[in-house]
């Protein structure tokens, strides 16, 4: 009996330890910071991570490979420069990131591993998609640290992770207080409620998908003064930011959406401009008719980064251009500059920001790349629209010792001035004028075409085409 009562016992003592080790699996395969549940040490960093695992670590990590673009963008601008020592092959921003080694969840873990990181960061979709991949980097006695947050009310807490884990908690701190400034200032406190603009936001084509009342995008959506017509939609799955919708509520609300925006991106994109135009019932739609479609890049409108602010800002000027692409007065004697001309061209054409996608870096022949400016980085007040500029060609950067620059401050010239002007009018070729200082043109034909249809003068039969303009001489050549 006594016998029987042992082995019984301990049959009892074998089932609870193993119940207790699987309840503390997760907190026991944490690679080289390995502990066990009697562990009692005490760890700088301690914290759960959004798969469910419990990441301890003594120190922040010297060396980390990040494996999803978001992560990789909100490292460097926490100032993770050099503890970054890969990225995932769709990190492409800052232009810094370009210059790091990458690595893809998709093949072989074994290139990362021969790396040495401290720490590999992931997504959750990383560890669904790829488990066999996440399970050797964890094998090998790497820490796996899995982030995402599925709205903005987690943002905060999510950069804040991301900053113990390179020990830039103050520096985070600091950015995430500008960030809320900032944002807190683009809320549209001068629309009024009935003049605000119907949107219709489109995440995927895919069965018309839009997104959830807590996404990034909605909150986006109201604070650039937006009223999103899908406030209705359902969820896709609990926790989802991906609404589902259908063509036939869309088409139920044609009158009300003054603006019908579609997501751009690598990750379950909305249709273009052209493809949403000639839909079938389409056509019936307000935005469509008055040609209010936006196509605005993924990047700053769902992706969890500080580029937010871009989406909103770039939202902001779309509902309401008579605001917000309303080109500043100087005056008429005021020289213009090279930054003041980029912003009075983009806002004058109502451009949508340049936001690169990773194809964009493929053709190793331009002559410019996003981002790779000398003397305009990306904390530069005019980037967006200097880059944009550049992009559409209105303005060029030059190389110097192979570096490039755009000099902002320096004026523009009435060459400068012609060229943008031949870039957007439709006029004929027409050569047939005098000019008497034509050997100090570089572009003479666009030159004399402009003179020939008067639209700059000659001045006493020269051109001088490095004069520097007025603003005078900017409003007359543009017609504003």
């Amino acid at each position: 009996m006594i016998k029987k009562y042992a082995i019984k016992t301990w049959i009892k003592i074998g089932v609870i330890i193993i119940i207790t080790l699987f309840i503390a699996r997760p907190w026991i395969e944490k690679g080289l910071n390995r502990i066990t549940i009697f562990d009692t040490k005490d760890y700088e960093i301690d914290f759960v991570d959004d798969s469910g695992y419990r990441i301890r670590m003594e120190k922040p990590a010297d060396s980390v490979i990040s494996l999803y673009s978001a992560h990789t963008e909100n490292l460097f601008s926490i100032g993770a420069n050099r503890e970054v020592i890969g990225v995932g092959k769709y990190s492409i921003y800052p232009y810094e990131a370009l210059l790091k080694e990458s690595y893809d969840y998709r093949s072989d873990p074994e290139k990362v591993i021969a790396s040495h990181p401290d720490v590999v960061i992931i997504r959750p979709f990383i560890e669904r998609h790829s488990p066999d991949f996440v399970s050797s980097l964890r094998r090998s006695g790497i820490t796996v640290v899995s982030l995402y947050p599925n709205n903005f009310e987690e943002f905060d807490d999510y950069i804040m992770k991301l900053a113990k884990i390179v020990g830039k908690e103050k520096t985070a701190k600091k950015k995430l207080e500008d960030f809320h400034i900032e944002l807190d200032n683009l809320k549209n406190k001068d629309i009024n409620e009935n003049e605000k603009v119907g949107v219709y936001f489109e995440s995927s084509d895919r069965e018309y998908k839009t997104v959830t009342n807590k996404s990034m995008a909605a909150f986006a959506l109201e604070l650039a003064g937006g009223v999103n017509i899908a406030t209705d939609a359902i969820p896709i799955e609990e926790g989802s930011s991906i609404a589902a919708y259908g063509v036939e509520k869309i088409l139920e609300k044609a009158d009300e959406i003054d603006v019908y925006v579609t997501q751009r991106g690598v990750m379950g994109a909305g249709g273009n401009y052209h493809s949403i135009s000639i839909r079938p019932g389409f056509h019936a739609i307000k935005a469509v008719k008055n040609k209010r479609i936006l196509e605005i890049n993924q990047k700053i409108i769902s992706s969890p980064t500080f580029r937010f602010v871009k989406g909103v800002k770039q939202l902001k000027r779309t509902f309401y251009p008579e605001i917000y692409d309303k080109i500043q007065e100087f005056d008429n004697n005021h020289l213009i500059t090279r930054e003041e001309f980029a912003e009075i061209l983009v806002k004058l054409n109502h451009d949508v920001i340049f936001i690169p996608t990773s194809s964009y870096y493929r053709d190793e022949d331009k002559e410019h790349y996003y981002g790779a400016l000398v003397d305009v980085t990306i904390e530069h007040e005019n980037f967006d629209y200097i880059e944009t500029a550049i992009r559409k060609s209105y303005l060029k950067s030059e190389m110097i010792d192979n570096e490039e620059y755009f000099n902002p401050e320096k004026y523009v010239t009435r060459e400068e001035l012609a060229r943008v002007i031949y870039l957007l009018n439709d006029m004929e070729n027409n050569i047939d004028v005098i000019i008497n200082d034509e050997e100090n043109i570089e572009k003479i034909k666009i030159v004399k075409t402009i003179v020939s249809n008067k639209l700059m003068n000659l001045e006493n039969g020269n051109f001088n085409p490095k004069r520097n303009i007025t603003f005078e001489e900017l409003k007359k050549g543009l017609d504003l």
